[in-house]
């Protein structure tokens, strides 16, 4: 396995490489320039011109990549050029935001589509079957954001029962009551949409599991069903869920941009829109890379995890 994973991640740098070669061609490519939202109308052309080559805008594309590598390469992300802050810095004040709300949201996905999943495998084409099927149906093409605006009239604004915004109450000292309170409907639009899409995966993969033959054998052997659904059947299942997990660990750095632009919820999902909307290139290329990552990262974490889950999977 140790070998495996050493080949891996070697073969993973020249793509990274690559990935960093376009998304840094696309971000400079964009229309507009990053003095032209920072600047101040009174302010003269030269000193215009001086901002330029202080931050190294009016080199090549190839030498601002070459140079921007080189820090990178140094573990240096460099530094924001609408705030002057280091980005190390920015990230550090906005991942743990980000990852409070996809955990607890991808938390409120397994919990409801684990159990969902496995009822209508075990009661496929029942009544109850093509309810939780018609659910996840509706989950999935409902929009996030009509749902996420949804929930703040209701929760929100009739009800007036959670926050519609931000992650505290400003002026008011931190508790974790009022972080929860704010974190509530977030977490569950976000759970609610993840969930629909995590169900048809797992009914799916229970419905193949359950008609092999080591299944019907456990059964024939008088062993209970709760044993054989949860044990031997969900084990069986769990691949699909695996690679669903590996597919989330970039979201968890990510964040989900539309959900918290409506909830006004700062994590690094809104730090890129404010990155977009600001040309801060260095910003968004520091998220584009280490997105990359961890989109690598996840897909080795779900192959390692294969191994762990069906002894029969064999890395080579």
């Amino acid at each position: 396995m140790v070998r495996y994973t050493v080949r891996r991640v070697l073969g993973t740098i020249p793509l990274l490489l690559l990935i960093s070669v376009i998304a840094f061609a696309l971000v400079h490519l964009m229309p507009g320039d990053p003095l032209e939202m920072m600047i101040n109308p009174g302010i003269s052309q030269h000193e215009i011109e001086v901002q330029r080559e202080r931050l190294g805008l009016g080199d090549s594309l190839p030498a601002q990549y070459f140079a921007w590598l080189g820090q990178i390469l140094r573990g240096n992300l460099g530094y924001s050029i609408s705030s002057q802050e280091p980005i190390s810095d920015i990230l550090a004040q906005r991942i743990p935001a980000t990852v409070l709300l996809m955990g607890s949201a991808m938390a409120v996905s397994l919990l409801a589509a684990v159990p969902a999943g496995v009822l209508s495998a075990v009661r496929r084409y029942s009544g109850l079957d093509y309810a939780i099927t018609a659910a996840s149906l509706c989950g999935v093409s409902v929009p996030s954001f009509f749902l996420g605006l949804c929930a703040i009239y209701l929760f929100g604004v009739r009800l007036d029962l959670f926050p519609t915004g931000m992650m505290l109450t400003p002026g008011m000292p931190f508790s974790v009551p009022d972080l929860l309170r704010h974190l509530a409907l977030p977490a569950l639009v976000l759970g609610l949409g993840g969930a629909a899409q995590y169900t048809r995966y797992i009914r799916s993969a229970m419905v193949e599991v359950l008609d092999q033959d080591y299944i019907r054998t456990a059964r024939a052997k008088g062993t209970a069903q709760g044993r054989v659904v949860f044990v031997h059947a969900l084990r069986g299942g769990l691949m699909s869920i695996i690679t669903l997990l590996g597919m989330e660990l970039p979201q968890l750095f990510g964040g989900a941009v539309i959900t918290e632009q409506i909830f006004s919820w700062p994590g690094i999902g809104r730090l890129m829109v404010e990155s977009v909307f600001g040309r801060d290139y260095p910003v968004l290329m520091a998220l584009i890379l280490i997105t990359a990552v961890l989109v690598v990262l996840g897909n080795l974490l779900a192959d390692l995890l294969y191994a762990v889950a069906d002894p029969r999977v064999k890395l080579g």
